[in-house]
């Protein structure tokens, strides 16, 4: 294949051979009972500015393989081969990945050779290490294209480099007391090719573009940081235009920007939450129940969390103790509460496969406040005995897939959030999320909010800055006793797991809730 530019169209030219790789080669490894390829192109562009000034600018694009062999003669292990590649990698890309197939057949017999060696030494406690399998699946061919009116591409670096310049420097000279305004924006093409033993060929493609603003206030209660992000897989008309869905609501970037420097500046100048030492009622907003179902229903409802394969870097999950002690068929919320997982849904979290060819589909994690199921993989859903449901996503190519959220989400209810809000005689309003602090095992959660404001008869009343809410996990979902029917999307760009660490972008969101907890904040 002659030397060339780096696109995405690259894919159209090596899928045959990496789909040949992966159904006949595979078959000349002695003892490889399965293997998949993974193939990543990005391309991309972003720029940012500080203070009203250029920062940097970039044009790039990344590419990358990923490759799973299953083998043994008797006892059946895993093995991995990974690469990041680059254009001088395209003349010789079969032989790097017939090196990469052995590579990953090699090692998966001696972890096969290991593992049944482990077994025999450890007689009846050995007996816990089986061979890996896969749960079946359908086998697919398909090919997913990107949702986009502006191509990624087709954008000038130029036009992206003086929106964020022209929005830092305005954003510093709305107030006084701004200090300090970081802006940010990217807008990529990516497409991912899967291949597999099996005879799956999945080609999808996605765009996704994304605004970073970070502001910094001063005012007479201190120093004010607030960050955010909008985005959306959708092209650079995300930016320039807002989005206006059903579930996912931004304005563009210029105003989104102007909106977190008026709050910042608000904020600097609110007196800080002071903390209670009894549970308080408490309405958390859309933006707000991103953060918190992303940290108390998503992250424990990864199954190789709860399996405790990733106990030693990620933590368990208090929902799964083991086959004996768990909270499957119980309820661990109040029959208000539903939650789940949907690959369906659009935004950051949208897919119609995931990394080991499952197709995405919607995973109930409470349903009515009955504890439900957890996302899983193809392995772990084998340990288990259950139909897999397409979580497994690695953030490249060259890295090993994980179970991952897509679009992790509190179900909606039936209530106008106002009124929920009207029927409190005394409370609180927690209006976007900023930090958490959560239990090795997500049993319980501490989560400071952008804005707090007290409500007084039904009416939202005083803001106050630094403040939040902590609770028992348990106890505040059995608590809830209001959902509102604002049901909203928000991106999470910054989600992190695994060792090396994976940063993955997905969505999380939910509606308007009510529910009791103590407010954190400031005790001086």
């Amino acid at each position: 294949m002659p030397s060339q530019s780096m696109t995405v169209q690259i894919i159209d030219q090596i899928k045959p051979m990496i789909f040949d790789l992966a159904t006949r080669y595979r078959k000349s490894l002695r003892g490889c009972r399965y293997a998949d390829i993974r193939v990543q192109v990005d391309e991309g562009q972003s720029a940012a500015a500080e203070n009203g000034g250029s920062k940097h600018s970039t044009r790039d694009y990344a590419f990358a393989v990923g490759i799973r062999a299953l083998s043994g003669d008797g006892m059946v292990a895993p093995g991995y081969f990974g690469q990041s590649l680059g254009t001088a990698d395209l003349d010789r890309l079969a032989q790097i990945i017939k090196d990469g197939l052995r590579h990953a057949h090699h090692r998966a017999l001696a972890n096969a050779l290991r593992k049944s060696a482990t077994r025999e030494a450890f007689g009846s406690l050995g007996d816990a290490l089986i061979s890996t399998t896969l749960a079946p699946i359908d086998i697919h061919q398909d090919t997913v294209p990107a949702r986009f009116e502006v191509d990624p591409r087709s954008v000038p670096l130029d036009e992206i480099t003086t929106l964020t310049t022209e929005i830092s420097r305005s954003a510093l000279a709305l107030d006084p007391h701004v200090k300090y305004t970081f802006i940010s924006a990217f807008t990529l093409l990516s497409r991912e090719l899967f291949c597999s033993s099996e005879g799956a060929n999945i080609d999808q493609c996605f765009a996704l573009t994304q605004g970073t603003c970070f502001i910094v206030a001063h005012g007479k209660s201190g120093t004010q940081e607030l960050y955010d992000y909008m985005g959306h897989q959708r092209g650079w008309e995300v930016l320039t235009r807002g989005v206006q869905e059903e579930y996912i609501q931004f304005p563009d970037f210029r105003a989104f920007c102007t909106g977190l420097a008026k709050d910042a500046v608000s904020l600097c100048h609110a007196r800080p939450l002071k903390p209670t030492d009894r549970e308080v009622v408490v309405v958390t907003d859309p933006h707000y129940n991103t953060l918190k179902v992303h940290e108390i229903v998503g992250h424990p409802t990864e199954l190789d969390r709860a399996l405790k394969m990733e106990t030693s870097y990620a933590g368990r999950s208090w929902l799964f103790r083991n086959l004996q002690e768990h909270q499957l068929g119980k309820p661990i919320a109040s029959s208000l509460v539903s939650a789940f997982s949907d690959p369906s849904l659009p935004g950051y979290g949208h897919y119609r496969y995931d990394h080991e060819g499952t197709p995405g589909r919607r995973v109930m994690h409470i349903d009515h406040g009955i504890f439900t199921g957890f996302m899983n993989s193809r392995q772990t859903a084998a340990i288990l005995g259950i139909p897999p449901n397409g979580s497994y996503k690695a953030a490249d190519a060259s890295l090993v897939p994980l179970i991952r959220m897509s679009n992790t989400v509190f179900g909606p209810g039936e209530r106008d959030p106002q009124e929920i809000i009207r029927e409190i005689p005394h409370g609180y309003y927690l209006v976007g999320h900023r930090t958490p602090s959560i239990s090795e095992s997500r049993e319980n959660f501490q989560i400071s909010a952008m804005k707090v404001y007290e409500i007084k008869q039904g009416q939202i009343g005083e803001l106050f800055c630094n403040g939040g809410i902590m609770a028992d996990t348990k106890d505040y979902l059995m608590n809830v006793d209001a959902v509102g029917k604002d049901f909203r999307l928000y991106p999470i760009p910054n989600c992190g797991k695994g060792q090396p660490m994976q940063t993955k972008r997905l969505g999380n969101g939910g509606p308007t809730m009510r529910s009791r907890a103590l407010l954190t904040g400031v005790t001086k």
